[in-house]
Formats: C-alpha cells, sequence, structure tokens
C-alpha cells in the first residue's frame, strides 16, 4: 500500500508550483478613533508580482480625508495613512473593500475606539464589506482569528509539503499520532512565543529554514530507499522527534502571518488561541484527507511501482530547494 500513497504524492507533489511557496498577506484596514468624529486611517494593500492589488476602502458618505495620503512600500505591501472626519461619526456605518470580490486574498479589518474596545472582522470575497458595531464581542474576534489561522495552515503549502512528508515517512497509527502531536505542541509554543514578544527573530532566514526542513525530510526518504539500511536513520526510528525539532521553526513561520495582520490590544490571548485552533483545524484536516486518499489507493488497487517512492522525494526536495534559494535570495531583495 505504501506504494500506492507514494504515488498519490507524486501526483500532489506537481500540484505545488514554486509560485505557491506560501499564504500571502492578507489586506489591512485600522480605523483609530482620536474623538467622537475623527479617524485615523492606516491601509495596507498586499503586493503581487511587485505590483499593489487593485484594492481600496470605500469609507461612508460624510467621511473626508483631512490629511493627505502618506504612502510608504515596504517588503510585501504598500502602506497609505491619512485622517479623515466621518459627520455622524461611524457607528452603525457600512465600510466595503472594492476590488476584494474579483480577488483571491482576504483583509482584515479593525476598528480602535477611544473607549478601548475592538472591533476586528475579516473580509472576503464573498463578504466584502461590514458594519461598525456599537460594541463588539469576542465572538466577533474568535471567528476572525479561528478562520485566518485555519486559511493559513491550508494555503500555507510549505507547512502542508512538511507535514505530507511526515506522513509519508511514519507508519503505524500511534506513531502518527505522536508525530503529529509533537508538531502540533512546538509550533503551538513558538507561535505564541513569537506573537506575545517574549522571543524575536528574523522572519526571513526562518521562512529560509522552514523550507530546508522540507528539504531534509525529502534526503531521508531517499536515502531510506537507497542506502540498503531502511529505517536506520533518527528521522524513521524517532519521527516525532524531527517533527518536534522543526515545528518550532514552523511555529515562527505562523507567527510572521499573525503579527502581520495584527492582534486585537484588549483580547490579545483570545486571538492568539483561536487563530492557533484554526491552525490545528486545517492541518487535521490535511491529515485526514491524506489518510482518506490512503484508503482510496489501497481501493482501487494503483499499480505498485518500486521508483514512486523516490521520484516523490525528488520531486518533494526540488520544490523545497527552489523555495530555499529563493527565499535566500530575498534576504537581499
Amino acid at each position: 500500500m505504501r506504494e500506492r500513497v507514494f504515488l498519490l504524492m507524486l501526483l500532489l507533489t506537481g500540484l505545488f508550483t514554486p509560485a505557491s511557496a506560501h499564504w500571502s498577506s492578507p489586506g489591512y484596514l485600522e480605523l483609530k478613533q482620536s474623538d467622537e468624529l475623527t479617524y485615523s486611517v492606516l491601509w495596507k494593500v498586499p503586493l503581487q508580482a511587485g505590483e499593489p492589488l487593485r484594492l481600496s476602502p470605500s469609507m461612508p458618505d460624510g467621511c473626508i480625508e483631512q490629511t493627505p495620503v502618506n504612502t510608504v512600500k515596504v517588503a510585501l505591501a504598500v502602506v497609505h495613512r491619512w485622517v479623515a472626519r466621518c459627520e455622524g461619526g461611524l457607528t452603525g456605518k457600512s465600510i466595503a473593500i472594492d476590488g476584494l470580490s474579483a480577488s483571491l486574498t482576504d483583509v482584515l479589518a479593525r476598528v480602535n475606539r477611544t473607549d478601548g474596545s475592538v472591533q476586528t472582522v475579516r473580509l472576503t470575497g464573498d463578504s466584502p464589506s461590514f458594519i461598525i458595531s456599537d460594541s463588539p464581542g469576542w465572538l466577533d474576534v474568535s471567528r476572525t482569528y479561528l478562520a485566518l489561522g485555519f486559511d493559513h495552515i491550508l494555503a500555507g503549502v510549505d507547512h502542508l509539503l512538511f507535514i505530507a512528508a511526515l506522513l509519508m515517512i511514519v507508519t503505524g497509527w500511534r506513531r502518527l499520532v505522536a508525530t503529529v502531536t509533537a508538531f502540533t505542541i512546538a509550533h503551538s509554543i513558538t507561535l505564541a512565543a513569537a506573537t506575545l514578544g517574549w522571543i524575536r527573530v528574523p522572519f526571513q532566514p526562518v521562512e529560509a529554514v522552514i523550507a530546508l526542513s522540507i528539504l531534509f525530510l525529502a534526503v531521508e526518504i531517499v536515502r531510506h530507499n537507497t542506502t540498503g539500511r531502511p529505517g536506520s536513520s533518527l528521522t524513521y526510528q524517532w519521527p516525532w522527534v524531527v517533527a518536534f525539532t522543526f515545528g518550532l521553526l514552523h511555529g515562527f513561520g505562523f507567527a510572521s502571518a499573525l503579527l502581520d495582520v495584527g492582534l486585537p490590544q484588549n483580547a490579545i490571548p483570545l486571538a492568539l488561541l483561536f487563530f492557533n485552533v484554526g491552525v490545528e483545524l486545517g492541518q487535521l484536516l490535511f491529515v485526514g484527507g491524506f489518510m482518506m486518499l490512503t484508503l482510496i489507493a489501497d481501493r482501487i488497487s494503483l499499480p505498485r511501482v518500486g521508483w514512486v517512492e523516490v521520484t516523490a522525494a525528488y520531486a518533494i526536495g526540488s520544490v523545497a530547494a527552489y523555495w530555499t534559494i529563493t527565499r535566500v535570495v530575498g534576504f537581499w531583495a
């Protein structure tokens, strides 16, 4: 049955193109109230192929720019800042993101009020607008960050490819549970530590090392099938140790995405918790899908061909090597 699983992995790896190396950052809209009618506006629009996406916030009627728009280009986005005065205030009014319906990205919108309350909303192509409420509750924050975490893991092809490589190595349900649990615990630790500011690391090198972790597993799979001593490496004997070690690095990768969109200052623990829960739900969905493919492959009797294991590993390793090179080059871009 393992040959059939590797054949499926080889087919799936062909879908993991270098262009889809990682989850693209969502747009970000922040409205910070300074008095009853005045708001400081920050609008960050992601870059795609070096150009900003054609997205723009549509403010309610009666909102007038009080200052010129200050525009700054950063690594992965263009940031616009200005001050707006909105007659009658914004409570009960709608704000939309023009162009979002035709885009594949999301936008995180946040409203900070003078009383310290925060409203956080995730906008998508299906729901490109929101109404500013008077008193947002914990449910709004929970729902928003749960969806962000879920989307991040399922759109983060590098994280999924690492998990897939682990699943190709691990045999037996007990070892599988131990390995996935170790990966979960590890990335949860560093996600929390980095997001809360307990540990600070440069995220670009982390992304390069994450790609290297996938390349490492690909090399282990090749060695396992070509050295004549299958299962002799630490990776095959103690896969949970490898999963935990590299899981710490992947947690920093998750943290970079979460820090990029920001956390509501009055609900940081809640937002962090539900972002992590979303990541875990997405991870479990992927593992469950992989196991389902395994069962399907066994039932339809896909051909048993010995070269598939090594070929799948070379395909995974080639993609990971490309990501490693481009991310290292990106240090100086």
